[in-house]
């Protein structure tokens, strides 16, 4: 939620009602308070979506995510409070409330616009845009529940609005305060707001709102707060439906008050409410959720402030709010049994599931902004790639006992964020039965199931939602990692027409290499320039981790939950890296950075790929991209500071250090036999007008630093010991008859 122009009112207009706290010297009174000193540790309630952007301070963002550096940063920042003696309690968002729906998608569509820009400035530049522009990487509020429970934190995904789940947790439980960024916290009657964004995590010390201090200072008791609130506009009443009640205020204010008050409008709008409502509502005790008549509104209107008010009554506050909602029916109780209703309901509320809780009790399911390029028509959305499976899932979950029948088939809301989709309403979704040898097992035999046969049914349900049946026999041959790689893979090549040989390398050769390497390894790879598509490849695959997730979840959880994290995976730079090393020509050996048992595995996976793509009729090309133009000097950098070196092809620059050693070897031509494919038809035009073989030269990396500008020494076989850690391009091979670029409508 969070009350509009509140929060600065406080951080600008209002110092009394901030003061800085030190979290450490709180816990011990909190102890001292609560009569529980012998008791290790107090309660710090933290709203993880809030904490989000403090936490991923990785360097790179656009590229996928750098997974492991971000989980040190994560097992650092909790360390920092379980030494002071602070437990803590994450709350995450676990649904979007209905009356809550057209806010989400007005943030929706304002963040797409967001990375419009930023897909225009990486085309146009060839790097990373600031951080005006910075975005959270696909995918990082999902992954980061399952990051904090592998690190032994208590996390909970909420199945109401998320504020007030952690506001009535920090009340029922006396917690020493809520860690957050939202001024709706100083509204409830909890515990105290401290600010995530202030908090200095080294001396971990931070601002807390005080309630009492805010309501001296504007003039109201705490009982008025949420009358304020929504006057002056939160999620559920907006600013627009109150606007001509702000605008009386104001406007006697200002007659009252010739100097403005605090010098700033938001000071002015903030008091100019406080003294309307004061003057309506007088300082005696009233009834939760009472609005004064004297307030000039219409009946729907009015309806709509008591609603407003009275979401901001915690439990005990008003009996008639948010009753037992674990009583409330599922959307489609009839499809599934109670015993499945209920384990729905607890894996979303212990992190444990991923999407059944929304499909099977909500009827609707929801997915954020994905970076994806509206301009690129090449690529479809994520949204569109996963659908196939994710109506599979849909099958797999409410399908018992139709037997093929359409009539009264369940059908999910969606509602997900992609080019062409207004979000004016959901997209109405039918499952679809999975494709099984045998009947398909009831979902009680795939949860709750101990029968010799039961592992075998959860393994091959899961992999017919991608339609990778045939890797069943790689389940315990190869890592647990490795084989949702490769099923998620084969997945985008099947679904993405578009995908060509070298895309598929960089997938599996970053899946493969990944393994090795360290999270210092990770952060020191340096890109030369950064590819669009690439970037848009990067959040489809992280997005597919989902659906993985998803999927795995519903089958029984046939593979270990830890096996689809993205840390165990995928790296977003070094995917990124290899992405610019494949579609340059590398060899296969170097593209494994000359180890035989990476190159190995690389080549198996690789093969099995093809030939289970092969069986489906879709045949794989060599089609490399050169990224779209080269780091171009952004409007006020000097072109001297940016270019003052010598030059290196992009090709030669998708490096590393700490890696291993790199040599050469025969290069994967990526080749396939079989008959055209439906975008050879548009190979020659896009040769003609769309490809540049030669593309400009870059003396500097990502990070802006001058490089080496010495060619490396390039052999063709064996290993080499000159610049230990770097990759090294081999020579461009002939590859005129094998360029193109199909578009998607």
């Amino acid at each position: 939620m969070g009350v509009k122009g509140l929060q600065h009112f406080m951080d600008s207009c209002c110092p009394e009602a901030r003061v800085t706290v030190h979290l450490r010297e709180m816990a011990k009174r909190q102890r001292v308070c609560t009569s529980t000193a012998n008791v290790p540790s107090a309660t710090l309630v933290v709203d993880g979506m809030a904490c989000l952007r403090h936490w991923y301070t990785c360097k790179d963002w656009v590229c996928g995510g750098q997974w492991r550096e971000y989980m040190d940063v994560l097992k650092g920042w909790v360390e920092a409070f379980t030494s002071a003696g602070i437990r803590l309690v994450f709350f995450f968002d676990g649904v979007v409330e209905d009356q809550k729906r057209q806010v989400w998608v007005k943030r929706r569509r304002r963040v797409n616009g967001e990375i419009s820009k930023m897909f225009r400035h990486m085309k146009a530049y060839g790097e990373q845009p600031g951080t005006e522009l910075f975005c959270l990487p696909s995918g990082l509020a999902t992954f980061t529940c399952f990051a904090l429970r592998s690190l032994g934190q208590n996390v909970f995904c909420s199945v109401q609005e998320a504020d007030y789940e952690i506001a009535s947790y920090a009340r029922q439980h006396g917690c020493m305060g809520i860690l957050g960024q939202d001024s709706d916290f100083i509204i409830y009657d909890s515990a105290p707001y401290l600010s995530v964004a202030k908090l200095r995590i080294d001396s971990l010390t931070t601002v807390m709102y005080d309630r009492q201090r805010l309501c001296r200072a504007i003039g109201l008791t705490a009982t008025q707060l949420p009358l304020l609130a929504c006057l002056l506009g939160n999620d559920v009443v907006s600013e627009e439906q109150m606007q001509h009640i702000r605008n009386n205020a104001i406007a006697t204010y200002r007659t009252n008050n010739p100097a403005p008050h605090c010098g700033a409008p938001q000071g002015q709008k903030v008091h100019a409410v406080s003294q309307l409502v004061s003057s309506l509502w007088g300082r005696e005790k009233q009834e939760p959720g009472f609005i004064p008549q004297s307030v000039n509104l219409s009946a729907p209107h009015r309806e709509l402030l008591k609603k407003g008010v009275r979401s901001y009554l915690l439990l005990g506050q008003d009996a008639s709010q948010r009753g037992d909602i674990s009583a409330t029916p599922s959307a489609f109780e009839k499809h599934v049994s109670p015993q499945i209703l209920k384990a729905c309901r607890e894996k979303h509320i212990a992190t444990e599931g991923f999407m059944v809780y929304s499909v099977v009790c909500q009827g609707v399911i929801d997915c954020s902004n994905t970076l994806e390029d509206e301009e690129d028509s090449e690529l479809l959305p994520q949204a569109l790639v996963y659908k196939p499976c994710r109506q599979r899932m849909y099958g797999l979950l409410l399908l018992r006992g139709h037997e093929g029948s359409s009539v009264d088939l369940p059908a999910i809301r969606e509602w997900f964020v992609y080019r062409g989709n207004p979000l004016k309403e959901p997209d109405m979704v039918h499952p679809v039965p999975v494709r099984l040898p045998c009947h398909q097992p009831s979902l009680d035999l795939l949860w709750f199931g101990t029968g010799p046969e039961v592992p075998t049914l959860r393994l091959m349900s899961f992999l017919s939602i991608f339609d990778c049946q045939e890797f069943s026999d790689l389940h315990g041959d190869i890592e647990d990692a490795l084989l949702a790689a490769l099923c998620l893979v084969t997945y985008i090549v099947l679904q993405v027409q578009t995908l060509s040989q070298e895309d598929i390398d960089a997938y599996l050769s970053q899946a493969v290499c990944l393994r090795l390497k360290s999270p210092d390894e990770l952060q020191h790879i340096k890109l030369p320039v950064v590819s669009s598509r690439a970037v848009q490849l990067g959040s489809l695959y992280v997005r597919g981790l989902g659906n993985l997730l998803g999927a795995n979840c519903a089958s029984g959880s046939p593979l270990p939950g830890a096996a689809l994290m993205p840390w165990h995976s995928f790296d977003g730079r070094l995917f990124h890296s290899k992405y610019l090393l494949a579609h340059g020509g590398t060899e296969a050996a170097v593209l494994l950075e000359s180890d035989s048992s990476c190159l190995s595995l690389f080549i198996r996976l690789r093969e099995r790929l093809r030939e289970t793509c092969g069986k489906r009729g879709r045949v794989l090309r060599s089609r490399p991209h050169a990224p779209e133009r080269g780091p171009r000097v952004p409007p006020g950098t000097g072109y001297r500071e940016r270019h003052a070196g010598g030059t290196m092809d992009w090709r030669e620059r998708g490096e590393t250090k700490g890696g291993h050693r790199h040599g050469g070897g025969r290069r994967a031509s990526g080749e396939a036999s079989g008959p055209p494919s439906e975008c050879d038809s548009r190979e020659r035009a896009w040769q003609r007008g769309h490809f540049n073989p030669h593309p400009g030269s870059y003396p500097y990396g990502h990070d802006g630093g001058a490089q080496n500008t010495r060619r490396p020494q390039i052999q063709s076989r064996g290993r080499t010991h000159l610049n230990r850690g770097r990759y090294t391009a081999a020579p461009r091979q002939q590859q005129c008859g094998n360029r193109c670029s199909s578009s998607w409508s």
